[in-house]
Formats: structure tokens, sequence, C-alpha cells
């Protein structure tokens, strides 16, 4: 998933380069519309990879789960089971397994790692807006708003399975500190 991530940005950094050319160079109106689709959603892709790199730098997947703004508040699981998300969380793609493989990770350790998860889309949330402020000098207002809307949404989706998710493992974590030490 990761090398495809890379591969799409490269690729629609290219293709914004090029209608930008086609535009200002050869005149060719409908490039222009190209060049402000492939430059936002180059935005998207690559604001995303610097959250996560910078996220991962400054917390290396250790995250204090127990904290307030992690745990799952009251009307969350209402929420979650009317969303079906057990349905469909495994269906989303993951960028670095590694991080949530019991095989290679510690049960508290993914639970921290969900959390870092947890972050990294919260702020891509937050940021997925940016790209409004662009219509500015661009125009296409709409079409800024539903693409910011719609880059939002996905991210609010992989939140969710990380709000959804982490309780079970919280439950594991307890389950397994039970069974190494049974005085507890």
């Amino acid at each position: 998933m990761r090398e495809k991530i890379y591969l799409i940005s490269f690729i629609l950094v290219s293709l914004t380069a090029i209608s930008i050319v086609l535009y200002s160079v050869l005149n060719i109106v409908v490039a222009y519309s190209f060049a402000i689709t492939f430059g936002t959603t180059a935005y998207h892709f690559i604001m995303r990879l610097a959250v996560g790199g910078v996220i991962d730098a400054l917390m290396k997947n250790h995250a204090d789960y127990t904290k307030k703004w992690y745990r799952l508040r009251d009307w969350e699981k209402n929420l979650y089971k009317h969303l079906n998300v057990k349905k469909w969380k495994g269906r989303l793609p993951t960028f670095q397994p590694d991080y949530f493989d019991p095989k290679k990770h510690s049960w508290d350790e993914i639970a921290q790692a969900m959390c870092q998860a947890e972050t990294v889309h919260e702020i891509i949330i937050v940021l997925s807006f940016i790209p409004i402020v662009f219509s500015h000098w661009f125009g296409a207002l709409p079409v800024f708003i539903v693409t910011s809307l719609l880059a939002a949404l996905i991210d609010l989706c992989f939140v969710i399975i990380q709000r959804y998710n982490r309780p079970r493992v919280i439950k594991l974590i307890k389950n397994t500190d039970m069974q190494s030490n049974p005085e507890k």
C-alpha cells in the first residue's frame, strides 16, 4: 500500500505539471481544470504522507491510550453499531500493517499505534479543508468544498476504525495482564 501511495503522489504531481504547461504554454483551456483537479488531489495525497511522517517521527508509536482523548465516549458504541462498523472495517487499507501485527508487537504496542493512527487521521481531517482557500484564486468553490468533504469523510472512517477496535485491544491487554499476574 505504501509504495502505491508514493507512486500515485508522483503521478499526480506529474499530471499537475503537465496540465499547467499545457494551459500556460499551449493555451489549452481544459488543461486549467485538469491542473486544479490533479493539483488538489496531489495535495491530499502528499499532505497525508507528510502528516503521517511527522507524527510517526514525533510519537514513534508511543501514545498513552488511557488518556481521555483516546477513550470511547458513551455515545460512540451506539453510533458504531448503527454505522455497522464491524462489517466494513476490514475493507479499508492499512498504510503500515506491520504496526498492527500481533506476531510482531504486543497488544500494548498495537494500542499505542492505534492512538497514533487516530491522531494522524484527525489532523488530516482538519488539513483536508485547506484547499478551499485556493478557490479564492482559482474559482470552483463547490469543487474544492466537495473534494475536501470527501477527503475528510474518508479519514473519518479510519478514525472510527481505530476508536472501534481499540477497546477490544485494551481488553486483550487486560486479559494478558491478568494471566501473567493472577494477583491483580
